[in-house]
């Protein structure tokens, strides 16, 4: 039953010829026999959003398009406004979204903020669909255990693969709450850190032959010793050429890398095993050791890099990497984030594939 009215509330539309258009109603506060009194709920807002649904779900489209201050300024509205739209429509989302078919997962980090703030990020990496799934805080044990909490523990167990890093916090937890899933350690990761070796080899080097009073033969080097050969331009070839004539420990860890790149040929995991430990062995014997600190890295999770093979070779962290590419261009298209509630709406909203509220017309 009617209990009283309230003063005429405003809705905004969405602007028509440059002009702006809003909703005039006068709300109605009910007594409910199970909610007291309460404000009546309208089909065209939510709450006490000042905006309606439809124009919230137009400034969330442009939002996907723009950053969230050029929206504001190409429909003559603030920051806020649109801050809201984009998380009216986020909640929405996450609210019916569909999770049930999920199979495969691929976990990695985002760096948000300078000194060392993290995003971990779980993506969906099936075939059919590819999506973000959840982003937490940080990258810790907690922070993991927080995402298979808010999913429920059968929902866990029908996972099948998951793809990570060596991050010691992430394999703890998909350990202990996916047992049954292949957690799978790609080369794109163990290839990154290989590289990464390398490139110190070849700084420490460079700065000792200087040292010593030798030919500068590594400088401009960097790029000629880590691309691959096939994406090597005429000029780096050339010098890649030259540097193969000295002994040095940076040519003998670059062999040692196009060496290691035959593994990802092997069909046969057990033959892919044999492969790796010879390979392991080679590296102990060269005295580099930042690549030998690798290998026993690599030696340590052995069981979980052969799961690639166990895969069918079917997935892999470069569907998560590019996936990654895309948030970080959307927090540098907003220059930065004042908050991490903001990175995480933003995140979820450009890469969730949320569903959107249902609505008469398209604008």
């Amino acid at each position: 039953s009617l209990y009283d009215r309230l003063k005429v509330r405003r809705f905004e539309f969405v602007p028509l010829w440059g002009y702006r258009m809003f909703f005039s109603y006068q709300m109605r506060r009910i007594n409910c026999k199970l909610c007291g009194v309460t404000v009546e709920e309208v089909p065209w807002a939510s709450g006490k959003y000042t905006l309606t649904k439809t124009y919230m779900t137009f400034l969330a489209s442009w939002a996907k398009k723009l950053s969230w201050s050029e929206t504001a300024k190409s429909f003559q509205t603030s920051w806020r406004k649109v801050f809201d739209a984009v998380r009216f429509i986020v909640e929405y989302g996450l609210k019916y979204r569909d999770v049930s078919n999920v199979e495969s997962l691929g976990v990695d980090e985002i760096a948000i903020q300078k000194g060392h703030k993290y995003l971990t990020a779980v993506y969906q990496i099936d075939n059919f669909c590819t999506r973000l799934l959840w982003v937490g805080r940080d990258r810790t044990v907690e922070t993991m255990q927080t995402f298979f909490n808010h999913f429920s523990q059968s929902w866990a167990h029908q996972l099948k693969h998951i793809c990570s890093d060596m991050w010691k916090p992430y394999l703890k937890v998909i350990k202990e709450k996916a047992p049954q899933a292949l957690n799978i350690l790609d080369r794109f990761h163990i290839v990154a850190n290989i590289n990464k070796a390398i490139d110190k080899v070849r700084a420490d080097e460079r700065r000792q032959l200087e040292k010593d009073g030798y030919e500068p033969v590594l400088k401009k080097s960097r790029w000629c010793l880590l691309k691959r050969k096939e994406n090597l331009k005429e000029s780096q070839e050339a010098t890649l050429s030259d540097l193969m004539k000295y002994n040095l420990k940076s040519v003998r860890a670059y062999l040692l890398k196009e060496d290691f790149n035959g593994f990802w040929e092997y069909t046969s995991t057990s033959w892919a095993s044999k492969f790796l430990e010879r390979w392991c062995t080679r590296v102990m014997r060269s005295k580099i050791q930042p690549i030998k600190k690798q290998a026993r890295s690599i030696r340590k999770h052995k069981p979980l890099i052969l799961n690639w093979f166990k895969a069918k070779k079917a997935f892999s962290s470069g569907i998560v990497e590019g996936l990654n590419n895309k948030a970080k261009v959307a927090t540098r298209k907003a220059y930065g984030f004042k908050s991490l509630e903001c990175a995480e709406i933003a995140l979820y909203h450009q890469l969730g594939k949320l569903p959107e509220p249902l609505m008469t017309h398209r604008f």
